[in-house]
C-alpha cells in the first residue's frame, strides 16, 4: 500500500479567523464512525488467532535469534503515522515483513537463555478478555470482579504451594496476596514495607531521632547470588544493602547472623533480608530454614524471592526447598515464568499488608468509595496506581489445565534438564559448573574462561540455539534453561549436538 509523505500534504484548517476550532459536520454525525466495527473486528481477530496458532505450532522452524542489526526496522515503515485509516489486512501482511525478522523467539524449544517466560492459549484468551473489559482495577469499586477474583486466585495459588495460612486471605487474618507486575516490584514493595515498619519501631524507641538519622542507619541483606533487582530496590528505597557471601552458591544462617551482628556493633539498624530460592546464576537455594529464624531473632523483615523456582513448589517433591517459609513476612514467585501464565503476573503474599498499605496510602477524594475497608484496594499494595485484570489469566489457566497438568509440565522440564546434564557428564571435554536444579543446567568446557567465552560466541553465532553465560567466583560458564512448553526429548538431543558441534569446530581450528 502506498503512503503519501507528510511533507506533500496540506493540513486542514484547524481554526477560523477568531481562533475558534473548525468542527466538520461529519464529526458531529452519529452515523459517521471512526472505529473498527464489530464485523470487521471479528474478521481481524479470527485472522490474528489463526496467525498466532500457526506461529506457535511451527515456532521451532524459525531461527531462534534474529540476524538484524540495530536500526533495521526504521526503513521498513513510514516516517510518520498515516493520515487516513489503513486496512487491517495490510497490517497483517506487515507482521512477517517488519516484526518477525527482529523477534527473538522465546518460546522456541531452541531458546535456552535467561529463564522461561510462560505462554499458553488459555492465558492468551484471558488477555484478550482483559483487554476488552479494559478496567483499571485500582479500587474495589473501580471493578469489583477485578479485585475479588484476584483475592480468590491468590488463595487458590497459595493453597497449591501449601503456604502457611497466615499468608492467605481466606484464613480470616491480616494476610493476603496481590498480583504485581514483576518480582522486582515485589522486592521493592517488601523493602518499602519493611522500611516503614522499622521507622515506626525506632521512632517509638528513640522519639528524639529524626527520620533522616534513622534512614541513614538502616541496612538490609541478601546473598551475593541474589538478583540485581535486589540491589536496585535498595537504591530506589534509599537504604544500604549488604551482600552476604554464599557457601556453595547458597546463603547460610550463620553468615547472615555474622553480618547482622557486625552492623549492630557499628550502630546500624538491620531491618530487611532477601532470601532467594532459585538464584538466577545457578538456581541455588538459600537456607531459608536457617536465615529466616536469624531474621526473626533480630526483628528483620524476611522477603522470599522465588521468582523462577516458586512454580515448582506446586509439586510436593520440591516443597522441601521452601522449608522455613513460616519465618517469612512476604513471599513472591512468577507464574509468568513457568506456570503457563503470560507476562505479567507476579504473585506476592504478605502476612501483614498493613505496613505496605500504610506506606503507599494516598487517598484523594476522587478515589474514595463507600465500600472502603470491606475489600482490598490494591492500589495501596503496589507502586503504580493502575492495574490490569491479571487475575483472569490465573483463573483461565488453573481451570483449563488443572493442577495435575501444571505439575506434569514442571516435571517434564526438570527431566529435560537432567537429560541435558547427562549429555554434559558423558562428554569428557565438559563439566557441570553447578548442580542441575529444576530446569537449568550450568556447564562449561574444562579449561579457561576464555575458552568458554569462545564456545558461547560460536554456539550463538551458528544461530540454531540461544544460550547466555554467568559467572560465579570468577568461573565463567554457560546456562542452558528449558524455556518452551513445546520442548521434547529430541530438542535436548538437538541442542546438545549444537553444543558438541561448536566444541568440535574449536578443536579442529586449534
Amino acid at each position: 500500500m502506498s503512503h503519501i509523505p507528510i511533507s506533500n500534504t496540506i493540513p486542514p484548517k484547524q481554526t477560523d479567523g477568531n481562533g475558534k476550532a473548525n468542527i466538520s459536520p461529519d464529526m458531529l454525525d452519529p452515523k459517521v464512525s471512526i472505529d473498527m466495527e464489530a464485523p470487521e473486528f471479528k474478521d481481524f481477530a479470527k485472522t490474528m488467532v489463526d496467525f498466532i496458532a500457526e506461529y506457535l505450532e511451527n515456532i521451532r522452524e524459525r531461527r531462534v535469534l534474529p540476524e538484524v542489526k540495530p536500526g533495521y526496522l526504521k526503513p521498513l515503515i513510514p516516517d510518520a503515522a498515516p493520515e487516513k485509516p489503513e486496512k487491517w489486512q495490510d497490517v497483517m501482511q506487515d507482521i512477517e515483513r517488519v516484526i518477525m525478522p527482529g523477534v527473538t523467539h522465546w518460546h522456541s524449544p531452541k531458546f535456552h537463555a535467561y529463564f522461561p517466560t510462560a505462554n499458553s492459549y488459555p492465558a492468551i484468551v484471558a488477555d484478550m478478555l482483559s483487554g476488552a473489559i479494559a478496567c483499571i482495577g485500582f479500587t474495589w469499586i473501580a471493578s469489583p470482579a477485578c479485585t475479588e477474583l484476584e483475592v480468590v486466585m491468590m488463595d487458590w495459588l497459595g493453597k497449591m504451594l501449601e503456604l502457611p495460612a497466615e499468608f492467605l486471605a481466606c484464613s480470616g487474618g491480616k494476610g493476603g496476596g496481590v498480583i504485581q507486575g514483576t518480582a522486582s516490584e515485589s522486592t521493592l514493595v517488601a523493602l518499602l514495607g519493611a522500611k516503614a515498619k522499622k521507622l515506626k519501631e525506632v521512632k517509638d524507641l528513640h522519639p528524639e531521632w529524626d527520620e533522616h538519622t534513622i534512614l541513614g542507619k538502616l541496612v538490609g541483606y541478601c546473598s551475593d547470588q541474589a538478583h540485581s533487582s535486589v540491589e536496585s530496590a535498595g537504591l530506589l528505597g534509599g537504604v544500604k544493602l549488604r551482600s552476604v557471601q554464599s557457601e556453595n552458591h547458597r546463603m547460610r544462617g550463620a553468615a547472615l547472623e555474622k553480618a547482622i551482628e557486625q552492623d549492630l556493633a557499628e550502630g546500624l539498624i538491620p531491618f530487611y533480608a532477601v532470601v532467594t530460592l532459585g538464584t538466577t546464576n545457578s538456581c541455588a537455594f538459600d537456607y531459608l530454614d536457617e536465615c529466616g529464624p536469624v531474621g526473626n531473632k533480630h526483628n528483620l523483615w524476611i522477603h522470599v524471592d522465588a521468582a523462577y523456582a516458586g512454580s515448582a513448589f506446586i509439586c510436593p517433591e520440591y516443597r522441601h526447598l521452601m522449608k522455613g517459609i513460616e519465618s517469612a513476612d512476604s513471599f513472591n514467585f512468577n507464574p509468568h515464568k513457568w506456570m503457563m501464565v503470560n507476562f505479567d503476573c507476579s504473585a506476592m503474599w504478605l502476612k501483614d499488608p498493613s505496613w505496605v498499605v500504610n506506606a503507599f496510602n494516598v487517598d484523594p477524594l476522587y478515589l474514595k468509595h463507600d465500600m472502603q475497608g470491606s475489600a482490598p484496594d490494591y492500589r495501596h499494595w503496589q507502586i503504580p496506581l493502575g492495574r490490569r485484570f491479571r487475575a483472569l489469566k490465573l483463573w483461565f489457566v488453573l481451570r483449563l489445565y488443572g493442577v495435575e497438568n501444571l505439575q506434569a509440565h514442571i516435571r517434564r522440564h526438570c527431566n529435560f534438564a537432567k537429560q541435558f546434564g547427562d549429555f554434559c557428564v558423558a562428554d569428557s571435554r565438559f563439566e557441570l559448573a553447578a548442580e542441575v536444579n529444576m530446569g537449568l543446567v550450568c556447564f562449561r568446557l574444562k579449561g579457561s574462561n576464555e575458552r568458554n567465552e569462545a564456545l558461547l560466541k560460536r554456539i550463538n553465532g551458528r544461530g540454531h540455539i540461544h544460550l547466555v553465560p554467568a559467572k560465579i567466583k570468577d568461573i565463567y560458564f554457560l546456562r542452558m534453561a528449558i524455556c518452551s512448553r513445546f520442548t521434547q526429548s529430541e530438542d535436548m538431543e538437538y541442542s546438545w549436538k549444537e553444543v558438541s558441534a561448536a566444541a568440535d569446530e574449536m578443536e579442529q581450528e586449534q
